[in-house]
């Protein structure tokens, strides 16, 4: 392939000696075509960008979950008759006058119920709250055991009804679940469906924000209102849309007023910034055309493509720049530039595309829908930032004063003059000492970022929300649940199937019960409630609560009696499958593995041809399956990753050495960004995963555009330092002002209100800064120990020649 050099295109500087048909077919079909291509792209960019405003920002609860792991084909499979435990919400209700036990208070809750019954996307058989007659009481009397809905008949607000009403809820079972443990709030338990009336997938933007008014409405009429659920967090995230838009705004234009400082030319600053805004315009615009939508997750996508296009298309630019400096022509030097620098190019946007489509490895259809976006970005910067821009700048050029100065170290190195203080420091690191000892420190903290990294968690480490900021409204409404119902909206559910009309059989409830109790002991697990529960109530109830008759009596007959009037929740219509619902105190990682663990061993240990525990459904269940999936992906999408980039530094630079100095440093940026998310206390989740990913493509980007120009001149037989030297002037400036420049415009994340940006601007400001360094000091360094000795003994595997100019 063709190596980038610093060489001019000697001899022919003008226009009218420049050979047209000189150069590849691709060369001469874009350049000699070159207003056919403006025209296309044109084109294009309008038709695209027609199509950008129609793609619409909304999640999907179901592409957030793994559809093929086994706990979630049991969840799919029983879905029908599990009532609440997928994509629900939560709407507690509280009166902060005093308890729930008060008839305007209880007036507010039904229209509310009645309001929230008739949003669109509710399952509105599922749903529950005090005025649903699916909330039931049983209790025991003279007579035995009675029950009926817990809003007893002809309620009309006075002290009597609210008195029953109070006694009824007592025995219900559900102080802790619908009524707050103090009685001064009740919930809405509401069940969402994928799809609303219309058949069109739930909008959770329209959703949350139907929520919203309902609060505001509601509140008004003097009682608090606190949402939870995966649809209300989506709807926060899309709602925090404009607040994401404009710190990617801001980060854009410290992107481009870093570049105009850089080379004093507001043609080529306008042209590198608006061809990387192109590429995301075209992604934008192909997402809808395909059938896709932008998640909330993958809104960080469109601005990495401009980050990489950035990177790009600086270096084209400062090649154009300084062939016209040195007396070429604009078209020339644009297609010299294009010469030198189009392959190295091509091979690191697909190392960055490579990146992006390993994660298509993970089963979890979001994590897939953005590593489609991302590649198709990728593909689009191809034709934007490595034919579009040196085509616009052959037709507008740069200003005569940027290319001067862009050549000051050339012209200073050519007159004997003193290296800049910087070049000279770089200089050291390809000195034997300097770079054994750069090595080695870099060794070091090699093996302390792995160290570190060990404790890398998969999945949540906080409680709430870690998305939005501790003090966000839905993170102050988690909290109020967590406090006031005495456990988190996080239920991890086990499911026990049996023959039909087979789950109140003796046996099968005593291993129930069994399972249920060893839960309780475990640290995380606030709560409970089974079948077998239920059996240990009503038989205390039975015997004027005393304590003692707290057990599972071993008689068949009761438990019959008790399962006839059990509700439906514990157990399906057809007696084929029982539940075990487990409330946690929260939905880390650690908690869910712990359950997890002691569910599965109990399996295990118990499972019989007809009876078996299966995992897992509710919210904590799905997400305990989605760790799993993440965790089992996680290094291999890494391993993926590094190979693609193995092989293609390979075929760029023809030698495994070279391969070795151009991926190491990627190694370390790796292993010290895992460090650093142990640091902050990030976690290994869907919205994490493609960061590291990205980091690599970029850090490959760096390598490619510094090793290249250094090896081209090593092989010439300059020496190390100068070729090096040469290097930095051609390529490893605008790798240093990259880097930079995108490290301080992602910095100003950090103080998004939206967490989730806040914690990858900072992620992704290390890893340009530290891509940045790796291949400004370790290159050298390693290139001195692995390079040099074999260039010396005339062994190191040639690259093909550079085209002559």
């Amino acid at each position: 392939m063709s190596i980038p050099t610093t060489s001019s295109p000697m001899g022919v500087m003008s226009l009218a000696e420049f050979d047209t048909r000189s150069g590849s077919w691709l060369e001469r079909t874009l350049f000699n075509r070159r207003w056919w291509v403006v025209a296309l792209c044109a084109l294009l960019t309008a038709v695209l960008g027609w199509q950008a405003t129609r793609l619409e920002l909304n999640a999907s609860f179901e592409k957030t979950i793994p559809g093929s792991h086994p706990y979630i084909v049991n969840f799919l499979a029983h879905q029908g008759e599990l009532q609440g435990l997928g994509n629900t919400v939560r709407i507690a209700v509280a009166n902060p006058r005093g308890s729930i036990y008060d008839a305007q208070y209880m007036e507010t809750l039904r229209k509310l119920n009645d309001e929230v019954f008739l949003l669109h996307g509710v399952n509105r058989q599922g749903m529950r709250s005090l005025w649903t007659p699916a909330t039931r009481w049983v209790g025991v009397t003279e007579d035995g055991l009675e029950g009926g809905p817990v809003i007893p008949d002809g309620y009309d607000g006075s002290p009597r009804s609210l008195a029953q009403l109070q006694g009824n809820i007592a025995r219900s079972g559900e102080i802790g679940q619908l009524v707050a443990l103090d009685a001064k709030s009740s919930t809405l338990f509401v069940p969402l469906q994928a799809h609303d009336a219309t058949g069109k997938p739930l909008n959770y933007a329209a959703l949350s924000q139907s929520l919203e008014t309902l609060r505001a409405s509601y509140e008004r009429e003097g009682v608090t209102i606190h949402i939870t659920g995966f649809a209300k967090l989506v709807g926060d995230l899309i709602a925090g849309i404009r607040v994401v838009l404009g710190f990617f705004a801001l980060a854009v234009l410290i992107a481009a007023g870093m570049v105009y400082w850089y080379t004093r030319c507001v043609r080529s600053t306008t042209l590198v910034v608006a061809a990387s805004l192109i590429a995301v315009v075209w992604q934008l615009g192909l997402l809808p055309t395909l059938g896709y939508a932008l998640d909330p997750y993958s809104m960080l996508v469109p601005f990495l493509v401009f980050a990489i296009g950035m990177s790009h298309g600086a270096q084209k630019m400062n090649g154009i720049m300084q062939d016209v400096g040195r007396g070429a022509h604009k078209l020339v030097a644009a297609r010299m530039t294009f010469r030198r620098l189009f392959l190295a190019g091509l091979t690191a946007l697909v190392a960055d595309a490579v990146g992006f489509a390993v994660l298509l490895v993970i089963d979890i259809q979001v994590i897939r829908e953005l590593a489609i976006a991302a590649s198709i970005g990728v593909a689009a910067l191809i034709v934007t930032n490595l034919i579009l821009l040196p085509i616009l700048l052959s037709f507008i050029g740069v200003s005569a004063s940027a290319a001067r100065r862009s050549l000051q170290s050339e012209e200073a190195e050519a007159s004997g003059a003193a290296k800049h203080p910087m070049w000279a420091l770089l200089d050291r690191f390809t000195e034997r000492r300097w770079a054994t000892t750069t090595v080695a420190a870099a060794g070091l903290l090699l093996a302390a970022g792995y160290v570190v990294s060990t404790h890398l968690a998969i999945g949540d480490l906080d409680p709430g929300a870690p998305e939005l900021r501790p003090d966000s409204r839905y993170n102050r409404d988690v909290a109020f649940m967590n406090q006031a119902y005495g456990a988190s909206s996080d239920v991890l559910a086990v499911m026990v199937t049996t023959p039909e009309a087979q789950c109140a059989r003796l046996d099968t409830v005593l291993k129930l019960d069994a399972l249920e109790w060893q839960l309780r002991q475990l640290p995380g697990v606030e709560a409970t409630n089974t079948l077998a529960l239920l059996n240990r109530r009503v038989l205390t109830g039975l015997n004027e609560g005393n304590p003692k008759w707290y057990e599972v009596v071993p008689n068949q007959d009761m438990v019959n009696t008790v399962t006839a009037g059990a509700p439906r929740v514990l157990y399906n219509e057809a007696c084929s499958l029982l539940t075990l619902y487990v409330y946690l105190k929260d939905h880390r990682a650690e908690t869910l593995q712990r359950v997890v663990d002691h569910v599965q061993s109990f399996a295990q240990a118990n499972d019989t041809a007809e009876v078996k525990f299966l995992l897992a459904a509710g919210s904590a269940g799905i997400e305990a399956a989605t760790n799993i999936v993440v965790h089992q992906a996680w290094r291999m999408m890494l391993w993926l990753v590094y190979a693609a980039v193995v092989v293609l530094s390979f075929i760029t630079f023809r030698s495994w050495r070279a391969v070795l100095v151009a991926v190491l440093p990627l190694v370390l940026t790796s292993f010290l960004a895992e460090a650093l998310m142990v640091a902050l206390g990030i976690g290994v989740k869907v919205a994490t995963l493609p960061v590291i990913a990205l980091g690599v493509g970029i850090g490959v980007d760096y390598a490619l555009y510094i090793l290249s120009v250094t090896l081209v001149h090593l092989r010439q037989g300059t020496s190390l330092s100068l070729a090096y030297y040469r290097a930095l002037l051609f390529t490893g400036k605008v790798v240093m002002l990259t880097g930079f420049t995108l490290a301080v415009a992602v910095l100003t994340w950090v103080v998004s209100p939206i967490k989730f940006q806040a914690d990858m601007g900072l992620l992704l400001a290390f890893m340009f800064l530290l891509n940045m360094v790796g291949a400004m000091v370790l290159i050298p360094a390693l290139a001195r120990l692995l390079l040099v000795p074999r260039l010396a003994d005339g062994n190191l595997t040639q690259a093909p020649h550079t085209p002559p100019h």
